[in-house]
């Protein structure tokens, strides 16, 4: 009788944890522009009506996920958008593209030392790079193809998608109502071309692959320019401190929240 039970609640958990981590949810597209094509997932808002608008949500993946498999960049951050109650209250297009195996989303210099830690020199200016360009395209797409609120079109990333995050919003300010970019970083002068747009940002403390003082410096240089910006470092965190991010309670209210004047 116990073992049965065993059985039965075992059972129930994977149906459950699958349940909530169905990633066959998120769509898989192309993106073709020209010569180029750039693999993504959207998942659609529940209970979906082409005749209402919805917030878009885009996020960049890191380094470790880049590929043309248009499966790996889904690893990080997508559970948090298929749970039963997100879904739910915070109805959204959410939108996964996946870099390059080769490629980067933002033109940041990297350099690595003997130890293959790389360091990290951020740009000012500069031509974007290939999947920057393409990613562009891929978001006027959907912004053309899709019923999408104009006011409420959010982007985040991680790491290589941090730093992608700052780069599509410089490059875009007008597009975008909020950003959370994680263990990213960007060029403290770039501040000016960013100030409109309402940020969250997040490091971890004890990151040893993109230090926390990249983000620190870019916070001041938001704040300088009066912009909208919470901070929120995790002092025992390390690299992967987008766990601590994406279990904020407060940050897909936070996020949805904002509008675009």
């Amino acid at each position: 009788m116990k073992l049965n039970l065993l059985v039965i609640l075992f059972c129930s958990m994977i149906a459950i944890t699958g349940k909530a981590q169905d990633r066959s949810l998120f769509l898989k597209k192309e993106f073709i522009y020209k010569e180029d094509t750039m693999p993504y997932r959207i998942l659609l808002p529940l209970n979906y009506n082409s005749s209402k608008n919805y917030p878009l949500i885009l996020f960049l993946h890191g380094s470790g996920e880049r590929g043309n498999d248009n499966e790996k960049q889904l690893v990080h951050g997508s559970n948090l958008f298929l749970r039963d109650s997100i879904r739910q209250n915070y109805t959204a297009f959410v939108v996964f593209p996946q870099c390059s195996e080769f490629g980067y989303w933002s033109n940041v210099f990297r350099v690595e030392n003997e130890t293959g830690r790389k360091r990290f020199t951020y740009r000012a200016d500069g031509e974007p790079t290939p999947d920057m360009a393409l990613l562009q395209e891929l978001l006027k797409s959907i912004l053309k193809t899709y019923p999408i609120d104009k006011k409420q079109v959010y982007v985040g990333g991680l790491s290589m998608g941090g730093m992608g995050t700052f780069e599509i919003v410089r490059r875009n300010p007008k597009i975008f109502a909020a950003a959370f970019p994680i263990c990213g970083g960007a060029e403290p002068s770039t501040a000016s071309a960013m100030k409109k747009v309402h940020w969250w940002i997040f490091h971890g403390g004890k990151d040893d692959v993109v230090i926390p003082a990249f983000s620190e410096e870019i916070v001041e240089a938001l704040k300088k320019k009066k912009a909208d910006v919470k901070f929120t470092l995790y002092p025992e965190a390390n690299h992967n401190s987008w766990d601590n991010a994406f279990a904020e309670p407060g940050l897909l209210p936070w996020l949805f929240s904002q509008h675009k004047k």
